[in-house]
């Protein structure tokens, strides 16, 4: 086969030194029905240009002379500890990016020591990223077509040793992506003239896709062989019903992703949960709702300092990741720029991903005057307003302490 999925380790120096270059890299060597399939949102993609530029939005304060010389990235979460606050999220069909995609994720959570999340709809099954990801393997969990069918999913779960059990609850209906329209995207492929041409100007892909099997999700294959997945079907099983029943027979850790109301989140905390997942599906679901970061900080009031949030939705650098940790969360999760890593280099390529998340973050530690990632505060944004009229106190009082000319 071509793809080597134990080798994680990069050859030569990796032309991926940022999500942006990743992305660049990948969009050229990826066929563009799946370029568009990772990239792409619900509707006009408001929402998924939003979550990015929001963050562009938000400024952190620089301050100098404190020691800084050892940082530390370290962090807990919900009983586990991670080498920094940064993991992979959910996200089906990962495979399509580069053969052996889920493979190569768990490989790099566990030489970074970060969680990585199989997806319900993942083109590879729970048992086998369970053997390859250890505990840093968590599990996302859609109800779709029916309960038996989660239930099932989620004993699998157990039985092959997953601690942590995210229960995805805003996909009640998967929303009309207008790129995957436009390219003829289903699952499974149909492969007509347009898509054939596609794939055969990006022969690299397309060979190494080919010799290592075309991705199908792999947690709904039935008896005979076939996928029993459907792509459009209701995920609407994920009531408030359904989660009291899941925490219930669920011994483990416990997450509820996709919450962007601070009462939802008010009412997932008194049902048991034991973290909850800020996002807004990276703009895959609704349009027109406001950027993540922007809903962070009424969450993180709502339901207390001693919740667990996590967090993601338009993360790009180290000083996203920063930034999120200052509006409230407690760890952050990465998705597109995991697979734009993959599409640019392969493995080697989430090597030099993760590599850059770890600098960049250390690095804005140090820039803010913080040692230790669980320092950060909302201290460390920088808010025009309010520090100008702080900065005009201070003068006040230099001046009343030296008179006025």
């Amino acid at each position: 086969m071509i793809s080597n999925f134990d080798d994680i380790t990069p050859k030569r120096a990796s032309r991926v030194i940022s999500s942006d270059d990743a992305r660049r890299l990948a969009e050229r060597r990826q066929p563009r029905i799946i370029f568009d399939f990772i990239e792409g949102a619900a509707g006009r993609e408001v929402a998924a240009r939003r979550n990015r530029t929001r963050f562009d939005d938000l400024m952190l304060r620089s301050r100098v002379m404190e020691d800084v010389a050892a940082r530390t990235l370290s962090t807990n979460l919900i009983g586990q500890g991670f080498d920094m606050p940064l993991g992979i999220a959910p996200m089906g069909m990962c495979n399509l990016a580069w053969p052996g995609a889920d493979r190569a994720l768990a490989k790099a959570a566990r030489k970074f020591n970060l969680p990585v999340c199989l997806s319900s709809a993942a083109s590879s099954s729970i048992e086998d990223m369970a053997s390859w990801a250890g505990e840093n393997a968590w599990f996302q969990l859609y109800v779709s077509q029916s309960i038996e069918q989660a239930e099932q999913m989620v004993a699998r779960a157990q039985s092959a040793g997953y601690k942590t059990l995210i229960l995805t609850v805003d996909v009640p209906q998967v929303s009309r992506r207008l790129r995957d329209l436009r390219n003829g995207f289903s699952m499974p492929f149909r492969i007509g003239p347009r898509q054939f041409l596609d794939f055969a100007l990006h022969p690299r892909w397309s060979l190494t896709t080919l010799l290592n099997g075309v991705p199908k999700p792999r947690n709904f294959i039935k008896k005979d062989g076939t996928s029993g997945f459907d792509r459009a079907a209701s995920r609407a099983g994920a009531d408030w019903a359904f989660l009291e029943r899941l925490r219930a027979q669920w011994g483990g850790q416990l997450i509820v992703k996709g919450v962007t109301s601070a009462e939802d989140a008010v009412r997932i905390q008194s049902l048991g949960a034991d973290a909850i997942y800020v996002s807004t599906h990276g703009g895959r679901q609704l349009d027109s709702t406001p950027a993540a970061i922007d809903l962070l900080p009424a969450i993180r009031a709502a339901v207390g300092s001693g919740m667990p949030l996590i967090f993601d939705s338009g993360v790009r650098n180290g000083e996203d990741v920063v930034k999120a940790l200052a509006l409230g969360a407690n760890f952050v999760m990465i998705g597109r720029p995991a697979l734009f890593a993959l599409g640019a280099e392969g493995p080697a390529g989430v090597t030099a991903l993760l590599n850059c998340f770890r600098e960049e973050i250390s690095t804005t530690l140090a820039q803010i005057g913080l040692a230790d990632i669980d320092s950060v505060t909302s201290e460390a944004l920088y808010h025009p307003s309010s520090d100008n009229n702080k900065s005009k106190t201070v003068i006040s009082m230099r001046s009343q302490n030296t008179g006025s000319l």
